[in-house]
């Protein structure tokens, strides 16, 4: 063909990158990788290696380590060992062996993409130009805020010894997610990588040692499922960070229940691609190939659902019709192809047996006219239109290159399809109407949103999801805070659970026996009976009893999570509105100081000079809540982009609380005011030994303008109501402060729909310490970070 006829036909001619290097390197060690333990390779104790196969051509690559609870026991040895002289290095000091990483992966960046595209499939010029270069930055990034940890965490510290388990689909990307804040912020890490692509992080394992980052502080312990379990089992492990599958995402957070282990999961998607009728089309084609086709569609937050304004439907359609059948399918290590293979043939097959799915349902299946590579694991792009919102292919995530399109009349309806999933990761929103695209994000339940634009990554920027795609943020100034804890914690003691009973008189021995104090629930604004029609007894300090609290039950709880669902009023209030209710709340709450005072010295029998000093701290609490709200802000992030990205904090929404009984008052609004403050509606569980204090303040709350349904109290028996109100799957987060066997309860029953827990495992904290019961500790768990991508320029 000559030179003219190419230039006619601008067909791609082969551009193949060499595999040479990457194979010598695996020649070198004899295809045969142990694991990485203490600093050394350490054969795996089973004696057993499997095979690393390359998806493309599905030939063999090397054997790999299968670890097993041996394994799992001696890397977590070493990290603990490790821990303590890592951590007292000093952020400085650990800044720069990250910066020694970040450089040493640059140096190898060649040969890690070309691994990792060998080992999973995906195209080289993703590795060579995405994946790689995005390891090394979150090594910089990270390296500056070890650098600064002593001024910008000062009252924190390292979690301890942190187990990591990493999926298939960005091998090398996601250990650095991992590993990176993690060591960063002076914790160790034990790190099992995905049996199918374990290469790149044996690759590092090397690169660690040749740094000479000390032994035991990155621990890499290879094998298949069985290995990641005993790694979330292990008793001696303080956190679990976890991508992968919903499911297995729900049996760790099973398994680690009551454990007392701190949790990231970041989980399944079925994200939306929204675009609007004055969107520029054939930029959204653009984006739609880079949302669902990128990394053969086996991304966690692929654009998997084009959601299409029926204007442009049509049109839109053709368009990405015709840009589809310019894709080009084949052998990942040709720079000049568009989609490499799949990673397994399993996933392969269920790939296939979804999209038939979808066509038995009414689904219409168009495929573009691609050849395919006969060897190896491979699937065309492909488009499922005509589908209903309920649809299989609609709401299961596929994890490949297929996409299913439906359509929206207005902004509402394209809100209410978005969200009609169980998932909630990312989304894109296309419009060249700047203000409708921001009208729009904050109302997607998820945690990224991309406008204009999609897949976009920086370590400065945190990246996690809602619901059940999982909770926490790696990434930026909030994934930080994933691998560190306030340093008082360490330091708190078992609560006295135990606590002794005090002897219970008749009723005729109290002279207030005769007076009828049975309080009601507090639901929806209003005094309501319990659905019992039951009361249970609330005895003083002394033994008398003096008086009757409801005994609340499930459909209790039901009712007051119905009428937080439906108070949206309170969040959509400025904050600067909210902030004067907490004020009023405040002040009110100071007019009737003496009698909340007696009722504490009644109820928990502590003097009348601490009772004082209870209700004096609490109205301090509501004023410094109240000061709180419009000055928890979000911030404003400048990734390598020309653009910006708004971390925007946003309320949870309805929150779950369980109150403890050591100062029954503060300890109630020390929960309540943040939550409130914030903007989420809350329903209350209160101190089942000293409830009276929760069922005065609501008359408090009915004279200080607080909307109805955004404060609920409900009094009972604490584990029962606590069950109920963790397993429904309207409450988006729930607190529990008690024994540690509630604590337990609650991680379990959260199962269902993988809602945010934060538990107190059953320690005691000082509700008057200001470090322990007020601040931005509490103020992070009553919201969520969205992050908004925002590109500007032509």
């Amino acid at each position: 063909m000559s030179i003219a006829e190419k230039f006619d036909s601008m067909n791609y001619g082969p551009a193949p990158e060499s595999c040479e290097a990457a194979l010598q390197w695996i020649a070198a060690r004899q295809g045969k990788f142990d694991h990485f333990i203490d600093g050394d390779w350490t054969k795996p104790q089973s004696k057993k290696w499997f095979e690393s196969r390359n998806p493309a051509t599905g030939e063999p690559l090397a054997k790999i380590a299968a670890g097993n609870t041996k394994d799992v026991d001696a890397a977590v040895a070493a990290a603990r060992k490790a821990q303590k002289g890592w951590s007292a290095l000093g952020g400085p000091a650990r800044a720069r062996f990250l910066y020694a990483l970040a450089r040493a992966i640059q140096r190898n960046a060649r040969l890690l993409a070309v691994l990792e595209t060998l080992d999973n499939g995906k195209p080289v010029r993703e590795t060579r130009d995405i994946d790689i270069p995005l390891v090394a930055r979150h090594f910089y990034h990270h390296a500056g805020w070890a650098q600064l940890q002593e001024q910008e965490f000062a009252e924190f510290e390292p979690m301890g010894v942190i187990g990591q388990i990493i999926p298939w689909n960005f091998p090398l990307l996601m250990l650095a997610w991992k590993i990176a804040s993690a060591i960063a912020a002076g914790n160790t890490v034990i790190l099992k990588p995905a049996e199918y692509t374990s290469l790149t992080a044996l690759c590092f394992a090397e690169i660690c040692k040749d740094v000479g980052l000390p032994a035991g502080v990155v621990n890499i312990v290879t094998g298949d499922g069985k290995t990641g379990e005993a790694l979330v089992k292990h008793p001696d492990i303080d956190k679990i960070a976890f991508t992968g599958s919903t499911d297995v995402g729900r049996r760790i957070r099973s398994v680690t229940a009551g454990s007392g282990k701190h949790l990231t999961l970041e989980l399944g998607g079925k994200s939306p691609f929204i675009v609007f009728e004055d969107a520029d089309l054939d930029s959204a084609v653009e984006g739609v190939v880079d949302a669902i086709w990128f990394n053969q569609g086996q991304v966690c937050c692929a654009g998997s659902r084009l959601l299409l304004q029926e204007g442009i439907a049509e049109r839109m359609i053709a368009k990405l019709q015709k840009r589809m059948e310019t894709l080009r399918v084949g052998d990942p290590l040709d720079k000049s192809i568009d989609m490499g293979a799949i990673v397994d043939p399993v996933q392969l097959e269920t790939i296939t047996s979804l999209v038939g799915k979808g066509a038995e349902e009414g689904g219409i299946v168009w495929q573009p006219e691609c050849k395919l590579p006969t060897a190896g694991c491979f699937y065309p792009p492909t488009l499922i239109s005509n589908v209903a919102p309920a649809a299989t292919v609609a709401q299961a995530e596929i994890f490949g290159p297929v996409i299913v399109s439906m359509t929206f009349r207005t902004p509402d309806e394209a809100v209410a399809i978005a969200n009609n999933t169980r998932y909630g990761l990312a989304a894109s929103v296309w419009s060249e109407n700047i203000n409708l695209a921001l009208d729009i994000a904050p109302k997607l339940d998820c945690g990224v949103v991309w406008i204009n634009s999609t897949n976009q990554f920086d370590a400065a920027c945190g990246f996690g999801g809602n619901r059940e795609s999982g909770y926490g943020r790696e990434g930026g100034h909030e994934g930080m805070m994933e691998v560190l804890k306030p340093n008082f914690l360490s330091k708190l003691q078992l609560s006295k659970d135990a606590e002794k009973t005090p002897e219970r008189k008749s009723a005729s021995t109290s002279s207030l026996a005769h007076v009828d104090r049975t309080a009601k629930l507090y639901i929806g604004g209003k005094q309501a009976r319990p659905d019992s029609g039951y009361s249970l007894p609330v005895f003083s300090a002394k033994g008398e009893k003096i008086g009757d609290v409801g005994d609340g039950n499930r459909k209790d709880v039901r009712n007051a999570v119905e009428a937080a669902r439906k108070a949206t009023g309170w969040t959509k209030a400025s904050s600067h509105n909210r902030a004067q209710v907490l004020y009023y709340l405040a002040e009110n709450l100071d007019i009737r100081k003496a009698e909340f005072a007696e009722r504490l010295r009644q109820t928990t029998g502590v003097s009348a000079k601490k009772a004082v000093d209870e209700v004096e701290a609490t109205i301090q609490r509501l004023f410094s809540y109240g000061a709180w709200t419009d000055k928890y802000e979000s911030a404003v992030h400048s990734p390598p982009m020309r653009g910006v990205t708004l971390a925007m904090k946003e309320p949870i929404g309805t929150i779950g609380m369980v109150c403890p009984d050591e100062s029954p008052l503060l300890s109630m609004i020390s929960l309540a005011a943040p939550a409130l403050a914030m903007g989420n509606r809350i329903v209350l569980i209160a101190s089942e030994r000293h409830p009276l204090s929760a069922t005065d303040f609501y008359q408090v709350l009915e004279t200080s303008d607080v909307p109805a349904g955004a404060f609920n109290i409900i009094t009972g028996p604490r584990d029962s109501l606590t069950k109920t109100l963790a397993e429904h799957d309207d409450v988006k987060s729930v607190w529990y402060f008690g024994p540690q066997t509630g604590g337990k309860l609650v991680e379990a029953a959260s199962t269902g729909n993988m809602k945010r827990t934060w538990v107190n495992n059953g320690r005691a904290r000082n509700w008057f310490d200001v470090t322990q019961g007020e601040g931005r500790e509490f103020l992070r768990q009553a919201t969520q970070i969205k992050n908004i991508w925002i590109p500007y320029g032509d």
